[in-house]
C-alpha cells in the first residue's frame, strides 16, 4: 500500500487550487493500491492558501505569516492515515513544504533549492516508510 500526495492523484488542493496529476500515481490509487492525502488540507488550511516555505524550521508565507501549527497538524494527521493503510512506501511531490524529499525552496521565495524535507516526508521517513517524488 501507498500513501501518495492527493495532488499527483488529480486532486486540486494545490496551494493555487490546482493538481498535480501524474497518470502512474492515478493508476495506483484506480487499483485501491494508494490512498491520496493533502497534509496542508488535513492540517485545516483552506485550498487555495498563500504559497508557504520552510524558513528557520518555521512554515511561512512571504509576508511573515506563520503556518507552521496547521503544516504540523496536517503531518502528523496524514501520519496517522498512511499506519492505518498499512502504507509502506509513499510517492510524494517534489519540492513541498509538507511533501518535499531531499531538495525543498530555500525559505526566499525565489524558488532556489536546499538539501531538506517537508514536514510530512521528514515524518514518514523517520517511522521508516520508504519515499520518493512522483
Amino acid at each position: 500500500m501507498y500513501i501518495v500526495s492527493a495532488c499527483l492523484a488529480g486532486l486540486c488542493c494545490r496551494y493555487d487550487g490546482k493538481d498535480n496529476a501524474d497518470e502512474n500515481v492515478k493508476e495506483l490509487v484506480r487499483q485501491g493500491r494508494a490512498i491520496p492525502v493533502c497534509p496542508e488540507q488535513l492540517g485545516g488550511l483552506s485550498t487555495p492558501r498563500p504559497p508557504c516555505e520552510i524558513v528557520e524550521n518555521r512554515v511561512m508565507t512571504e509576508n511573515g505569516v506563520d503556518f507552521s501549527e496547521s503544516f504540523l497538524r496536517g503531518a502528523e494527521e496524514a501520519l496517522k492515515l498512511a499506519k492505518l493503510a498499512g502504507a509502506e512506501k509513499a510517492i510524494l511531490k517534489a519540492r513541498s513544504p509538507s511533501c518535499g524529499i531531499g531538495k525543498i525552496y530555500d525559505g526566499t521565495f525565489s524558488r532556489k533549492l536546499i538539501d531538506g524535507d517537508g514536514l510530512f516526508a521528514a515524518l514518514l521517513r523517520k517511522e521508516g516508510i520508504k519515499i520518493k517524488t512522483e
